[in-house]
C-alpha cells in the first residue's frame, strides 16, 4: 500500500483530492453547510494522504522523479522531484493542514450567511495544493506557476473578511509585496537560464560550474530578496503583520506555520543544492539577517496588544532563528567544514518543523478567543482561564514551546541552533568569530524577550478578571476546534520528547545533499534518543521530560498534603484597601511591556500621549482618570517604503508625460530608437 502512496499515481491522487475539494466547494457555494463539509472532508482526506506520502517518501531509498505531459517545450510539461527535502516539506504542509482543516469545520460557521463558504473552501484547498506544487516542482517555469497559485489563493483568503477596510488594505499590500518578490525570483531564474540554458533544476545543478562568480552573487541577492519577502525577513516583512491577522484563524495558522517556510525551502534548494560552491559572505549575510529579524521581530511583538499581530511578529522572529541555523550551515561549508554545516542545517530544519506546530497551535488558540470575544484587542480580555480552560491550557503549551521551555519542541531546536553558533565561535577562522558571537547573543536575547512577551500575552488573555462583557460570557471552544488544538499541542510535546529521533531523520534529509555525503566523521550524533554535538555536548529529551514530570508530581503531592492537613479554614473577603476590586486595577499588556519598550526606544521610536481628567476644574490634586496611549512608529515604512513610494510616484508622473497622445511624438520615439540601434550595432 505504501509503495502505491509514494508513487507518481499516489502524488497525483494527493493533488486531485485538494482539487476536488476546491471545485466541489465552488459548485456548492449557495449552500454554506454543504460547502463547508465538502471542502473540509477533502482537505482532511488530502492532508491525511499527504502525511502518509511525506513520511513514506522521507524513508524511501530513492527520490521520486516524474513528468506529466512530456514535451520538448518547458511550458507544456510539469516535472516533479520528491527527494527527502521535498518530502519533509510535504509532510509539514499536510500535517499542519490536517489539524487546521479539522479546526476549521466549526470555526467557519461564524461566516455562514455573511460570506460565501464555497469561496473560502475553494481558495483554501487551492492554497494547500499550490504549496505542495511549490515544494515539488523541479522546473523554474512550473515553479513560478505554482508560486503564483499559492500567492493568489492566499491573497483571496486574506481579504475574505472584506467588510473590514483594514483587511482589504492588508490584502493588497500583501499582493504588491509578493509580486515584488516574484519579480526578483524571475530575474534570478533568467540569470540562471542565460548561463545554463535551462530552467530544469537538475540541469542548473549540473551547469553550476559554468556560472561566473559575479552572476552567482547576483542570483543569491535576488533570491534572498525574492524568497525573503515571502518568508517575512526584516525589512521585507511589512505585509506580514497585516495579512496574517486579516485571514481567518485556521488560514493564519497555515500561512504562518507553512506558507512562509516555502521561502526557506527555496533558499535551501538554491543555495545548498544548486549553486555549490559559494563565497563566505553568503553565510555571513544570512547570519546577520537572521540575528536582526529574530531580535527586532520579538521587540515589535512586545509592543503589540493585537493578539494576532503579536503572533505574526513572532513569525518574523522565528524565521530569523531558522536563518541563523541556515546561515551557519552556509558559513561552515564555505570554510570547508561540512560536518559542522550539517549541524546548522539540521537545526534550521528542526526549527522549521517546530515553528509550524506551535505557531499553528497559537493561531488556533487566538482564533478561539477572538471567536468568543469578537475582538483582537488583548486589553479587552482577561479571566478566560475559568471560562475556556482547555484553550488556556493549550495556549500555555504553545507559549512554552515558542519560548523554548523544555520538554516542548522549541527548546531542542533552539538548543541545536546554539550548538551550531557556539561551534562558529570556537572555529579557527577569526574572520567570522564575531559574527557568530553577535548571532549567539541575539538568539539569547531573543529567547528572554520572547518569554517576557508570552508572559504578557497569557496574563492579559487568561488571568485576572474579564475586562469586557464579551469576555465575561465567553464559552469553551467546540469539539472540532479543540481537537485541532489538542493534536497540535500533543505534537509539540511529542516532537520535544522524541527530538533525538526527529533529529536523526533530519540528519538523513541533509545527508542527501552532495556536499554532506561521505563525511569522514559526522559532528552530529543522534542515536537512542540522544542528540550529541561533537562528543562533548548532548541532550536526552526523555530524561528531561521524566525529571520535570517527577518534579511536578512532587509539587502536587506536597501541596495536596499541605492543604489536607487538619486545620481550621476560615473564608473571608479579600482585603482590598477599602474599595472593590475591579479590572481597572489589573496591569494591562501595554503597561507590562512599557518598561521594555522604553529601554529600546531608540529602535522602536514609541510615541506617548497622556490625558488627565480632573474631578474639580479648579483643583489639580484629585484626578478622575489618567490615560496613557502608547503608539509605535514603523521605521521601515517611514524611512524605507514611504521614500520609495514617493520616488515611484514622481517617476511615474514623469513617465506619464511620454504618453502624450500625439502621433508625431510616437514617430519621433521610433526614429530615436532606430538611430540608437544603428549606433549600437556599429
Amino acid at each position: 500500500m505504501i509503495e502505491f502512496i509514494i508513487s507518481p499515481d499516489g502524488f497525483i491522487i494527493l493533488l486531485l483530492l485538494f482539487l476536488l475539494g476546491a471545485l466541489g466547494a465552488a459548485l456548492l457555494k449557495n449552500n454554506d453547510e454543504s460547502a463547508n463539509y465538502w471542502s473540509s472532508f477533502f482537505a482532511i482526506a488530502g492532508s491525511l494522504w499527504g502525511v502518509l506520502f511525506g513520511l513514506g517518501s522521507l524513508f524511501a531509498v530513492r527520490p521520486l522523479l516524474f513528468t506529466i505531459g512530456a514535451s520538448p517545450f518547458s511550458l507544456l510539461q510539469f516535472s516533479f522531484l520528491i527527494d527527502k527535502l521535498a518530502a519533509f516539506f510535504v509532510f509539514i504542509i499536510c500535517l499542519i493542514a490536517l489539524f487546521c482543516s479539522l479546526y476549521g469545520i466549526d470555526y467557519v460557521r461564524q461566516y455562514y450567511r455573511k460570506y460565501s463558504i464555497g469561496s473560502l473552501g475553494f481558495f483554501y484547498n487551492l492554497f494547500i495544493a499550490g504549496m505542495l506544487l511549490v515544494v515539488t516542482a523541479t522546473n523554474g517555469l512550473f515553479f513560478l506557476l505554482a508560486w503564483e497559485i499559492m500567492s493568489v489563493a492566499s491573497f483571496f483568503l486574506v481579504i475574505y473578511d472584506r467588510h473590514e477596510q483594514e483587511n482589504i488594505r492588508a490584502g493588497f499590500l500583501y499582493l504588491v509585496m509578493t509580486h515584488v518578490g516574484t519579480s526578483f525570483i524571475i530575474a534570478a531564474f533568467l540569470l540562471l537560464y542565460k548561463f545554463t540554458g535551462s530552467f530544469e533544476f537538475s540541469l542548473i545543478r549540473n551547469g553550476a560550474g559554468m556560472i561566473p562568480g559575479s552572476v552567482k552573487n547576483a542570483v543569491f541577492v535576488l533570491s534572498l530578496i525574492g524568497f525573503g519577502t515571502k518568508a517575512g525577513i526584516i525589512p521585507l516583512h511589512i505585509w506580514l503583520p497585516g495579512a496574517h491577522p486579516a485571514a481567518p484563524s485556521h488560514v493564519s495558522g497555515l500561512m504562518s506555520g507553512v506558507m512562509i517556510k516555502t521561502g526557506i525551502y527555496m533558499m535551501i534548494r538554491i543555495f545548498l543544492d544548486l549553486l555549490q560552491p559559494f563565497p563566505l559572505w553568503w553565510g555571513v549575510v544570512l547570519l546577520i539577517t537572521g540575528a536582526v529579524s529574530s531580535l527586532l521581530g520579538v521587540l515589535y511583538a512586545l509592543t503589540e496588544h493585537d493578539i494576532k499581530k503579536l503572533l505574526a511578529y513572532h513569525s518574523i522572529e522565528n524565521i530569523g532563528i531558522i536563518l541563523l541555523g541556515l546561515g551557519s550551515a552556509l558559513t561552515f561549508l564555505s570554510l570547508q567544514m561540512p560536518a559542522l554545516a550539517l549541524v546548522g542545517l539540521v537545526a534550521s530544519l528542526f526549527h522549521t518543523l517546530n515553528h509550524a506546530t506551535f505557531k499553528s497551535l497559537l493561531f488556533l488558540g487566538a482564533g478561539s478567543v477572538i471567536n468568543q470575544t469578537h475582538t483582537r484587542n488583548m486589553e479587552e480580555y482577561g479571566g478566560l482561564i475559568k471560562l475556556m480552560p482547555q484553550t488556556a491550557l493549550l495556549f500555555l503549551v504553545g507559549s512554552m514551546a515558542i519560548t523554548a521551555l523544555p520538554p516542548f519542541n522549541g527548546f531542542f531546536s533552539e538548543w541545536l541552533t546554539f550548538q551550531a553558533l557556539f561551534q562558529g565561535i570556537a572555529a579557527p577562522n577569526s574572520q567570522v568569530i564575531w559574527i557568530f558571537v553577535i548571532a549567539a547573543g541575539a538568539l539569547a536575547f531573543t529567547g528572554g524577550l520572547a518569554l517576557a512577551c508570552f508572559v504578557k500575552a497569557f496574563g492579559a488573555i487568561f488571568l485576572a478578571r474579564p475586562r469586557s462583557d464579551e469576555a465575561k460570557h465567553a464559552k469553551e471552544s467546540s469539539p472540532f476546534m479543540l481537537a485541532g488544538m489538542w493534536s497540535l499541542g500533543a505534537l509539540s510535546l511529542l516532537f520535544g520528547v522524541g527530538s533525538g529521533y526527529v533529529s536523526q531523520v533530519l540528519q538523513a534529509v541533509g545527508g542527501e545533499f552532495a556536499v554532506f555525503q561521505n563525511l569522514p566523521a559526522p559532528f552530529l550524533h543522534t542515536e537512542g534518543g540522544w542528540i550529541t554535538v561533537g562528543g562533548f555536548s548532548s541532550v536526552f529529551a526523555p530524561a528531561i521530560f521524566l525529571a520535570l514530570l517527577l518534579a511536578l508530581l512532587a509539587v502536587v503531592f506536597a501541596v495536596n498534603r499541605l492543604l489536607s492537613r487538619r486545620q481550621t479554614v476560615r473564608t473571608g473577603p479579600t482585603w482590598d484597601c477599602g474599595t472593590d476590586l475591579t479590572p481597572r486595577m489589573e496591569i494591562t499588556s501595554t503597561g507590562f511591556a512599557r518598561s521594555i519598550i522604553l529601554i529600546f526606544k531608540g529602535i522602536l521610536k514609541p510615541t506617548m500621549q497622556k490625558a488627565v481628567e480632573y474631578r474639580d476644574g479648579e483643583s489639580r490634586y484629585l484626578p478622575k482618570s489618567r490615560m496613557i496611549k502608547l503608539g509605535m512608529n514603523d521605521i521601515y515604512e517611514k524611512y524605507l517604503y514611504e521614500p520609495a513610494q514617493a520616488f515611484v510616484l514622481k517617476f511615474s508622473l514623469y513617465a506619464k508625460k511620454v504618453q502624450s497622445g500625439l502621433i508625431n511624438m510616437y514617430i519621433l520615439y521610433i526614429l530615436i530608437a532606430l538611430v540608437g540601434v544603428l549606433l549600437f550595432s556599429l
